[in-house]
């Protein structure tokens, strides 16, 4: 009797423990706000973007300005991934962890291509996509309420606007 009492109370703690881990997990992921929340979502899907695309562009580059921009992306947002996913880990987000239906579409047209046809539709794609980088990245740096990832965004927005200098200079290099 002694025995099940005792394995009973155990159990139940293990429960209760548990429950108050998901419960600290919960507040801890609540203490971040929505906007905050997104935007961490959509850097971590763009910079994974930016790294798969960019490895393509070493591969499948013709021009070597795009080659070495593409070279670029994946050592910076390699770098910048890696400072989100630790910023995260500590607030208990679960940042994606495979390209999203939109980017894979992207990685996928952009696989077919080849020579000066790839360069062009892949620095027309890292200017679009740079321009959108910089605005999300601004917007979160001047108005984020989480102070890590507003100082995420603050440290690598400089970073951002400068590839989108780069990608402008080597679209026009390959038009």
């Amino acid at each position: 009797m002694k025995r099940n009492l005792l394995l009973t109370t155990l159990v139940f703690s293990g429960l209760l423990l548990c429950a108050a881990a998901a419960q600290e997990n919960q507040a801890n992921r609540m203490t971040v706000p929505t906007a905050d929340h997104s935007f961490a979502m959509k850097a971590a899907q763009g910079g994974m973007a930016e790294v798969e695309l960019g490895k393509l562009a070493t591969e499948k580059g013709q021009n070597q300005q795009v080659k070495a921009f593409g070279q670029r992306m994946v050592d910076d947002h390699t770098k910048a991934n890696d400072d989100l996913k630790s910023i995260a880990a500590n607030k208990s987000i679960n940042l994606p962890t495979s390209l999203d239906a939109k980017d894979q579409s992207t990685k996928d047209r952009l696989s077919k291509l080849s020579g000066a046809e790839f360069d062009k539709a892949y620095m027309r794609d890292m200017v679009n996509d740079h321009e959108k980088d910089v605005a999300e990245f601004r917007k979160e740096a001047d108005h984020g309420q989480d102070p890590d990832l507003k100082a995420f965004a603050h440290k690598t927005l400089p970073v951002l606007e400068e590839h989108l200098r780069m990608a402008k200079e080597a679209d026009a290099a390959v038009k």
